[in-house]
């Protein structure tokens, strides 16, 4: 199969977006750059992230000297995607150096709006957290290079980075492995998780919960997941299911809103590369790219499962999956609707559709939506114009 390169307009927009919020300072205001069209009204509304940014620096943390290296798929096996080479941090100059485990716990301990923490070269094994909070005019950097390794040791127990009721957190550049989960990020506001590679987890990746909003996971490598059980091998997770609210959320739906999630590569997870809960609302999902040949077809059969609503679909590519490539469920009533699909590509080569809305309620695929290899067709439902 040949690999795909993928070159957006909306993408590298979004990109441009965040780099000229870096030049200029303030807050970065990604606004209606996709209409979301409503099934029933057939009306536009607007799609607002505010997250933010830091002031100009004249330098970043480290300058690299050498690309830097991506951890293999343990099989050897290549992806049948292009894994991009980590963009440049977007650091400002460090005011706290972290060269151990045990500096980085004491600069985490003593972390204060505006800091910047850099890590070393090397392994930092452990299970880190963060619980103080930045602000919006002063986030919290954590910055390293892809060398700069946070090992949980463990991918049976553990979190290996838990922003825990920390918001207005940067964590730009480093890698991430070895535990049960990846980063979770729990009642975090404005944050924004950028960069990183997240890889060898016994379960999902990244997830974000417990009534998260406002941030953005953007530029990541995730690869590797569900070790431990693959049924909960996601590669990025928003929300939290139905089932769980009572022990999470306050038998609450977790309000988990208002979440970007784009440009992300996501390959050898054995869940869906995205899954949206019920319960969340207003997200966008933009400009990733998706290889499920590992998805484990007892526990996923899409790259993206979407029960949440309103939320925006664009710009996705995606190749193998076991049945369809994109979903829609109501696990609950009144959730799984009013999401729209809008230029994506999915070959699925797979027995299924390209998008599947199971119901269809007030969700929305659009015609320009792209569908190869997929057994039963572009989609169960007549398209849409626009």
């Amino acid at each position: 199969m040949k690999k795909l390169i993928v070159r957006r307009p909306i993408a590298a927009m979004l990109v441009a977006m965040l780099v000229g919020a870096a030049i200029f300072g303030g807050i970065t205001v990604v606004a209606q750059f996709l209409g979301r069209t409503s099934a029933n009204q057939g009306q536009q509304s607007a799609q607002t992230l505010v997250s933010p940014r830091p002031s100009p620096s004249p330098s970043p943390v480290r300058s690299r000297t050498k690309e830097p290296k991506n951890t293999p798929h343990p099989s050897g096996e290549t992806p049948n995607v292009v894994v991009p080479a980590p963009i440049a941090a977007d650091c400002p100059a460090a005011t706290v150096q972290a060269n151990s485990a045990a500096e980085l716990t004491t600069a985490l301990g003593n972390a204060k709006p505006g800091d910047v923490i850099s890590l070393g070269i090397g392994t930092f094994t452990g299970n880190f957290v963060a619980e103080t909070s930045g602000t919006a005019s002063k986030p919290i950097f954590l910055c390293g290079s892809s060398e700069s390794v946070l090992d949980g040791a463990d991918n049976s127990a553990g979190y290996v980075f838990h922003l825990s009721r920390a918001s207005y957190w940067n964590l730009v550049g480093f890698s991430v492995t070895n535990g049960q989960k990846g980063i979770v990020a729990d009642a975090t506001v404005g944050s924004i998780i950028r960069n990183l590679q997240v890889y060898q987890i016994g379960d999902e990746a990244i997830h974000l919960r417990t009534f998260s909003t406002d941030n953005l996971v953007n530029h990541n490598i995730v690869h590797d997941t569900g070790l431990l059980k693959p049924k909960f091998g996601e590669g990025i997770y928003i929300g939290t299911a139905q089932k769980n609210w009572c022990a999470l959320s306050n038998c609450e739906p977790d309000k988990s809103d208002r979440n970007t999630i784009s440009d992300n590569t996501i390959y050898a997870t054995t869940a869906e590369s995205i899954d949206i809960k019920e319960g969340t609302t207003s997200g966008i999902v933009t400009g990733n790219v998706f290889d499920g040949s590992k998805i484990d077809p007892a526990g996923a059969s899409a790259w993206m499962n979407v029960k949440g609503n309103d939320w925006i679909i664009s710009n996705n590519t995606g190749v193998n999956s076991p049945k369809d490539g994109f979903q829609t469920h109501e696990i609950l009533k009144g959730w799984g609707t009013r999401n729209v699909f809008r230029d994506n590509s999915a070959t699925v080569n797979g027995s299924g559709f390209g998008y599947a809305l199971t119901p269809v309620l007030a969700n929305v695929v659009t015609c320009s939506n792209v569908a190869l290899s997929a057994g039963q067709g572009k989609t169960n439902v007549r398209c849409s114009a626009n």
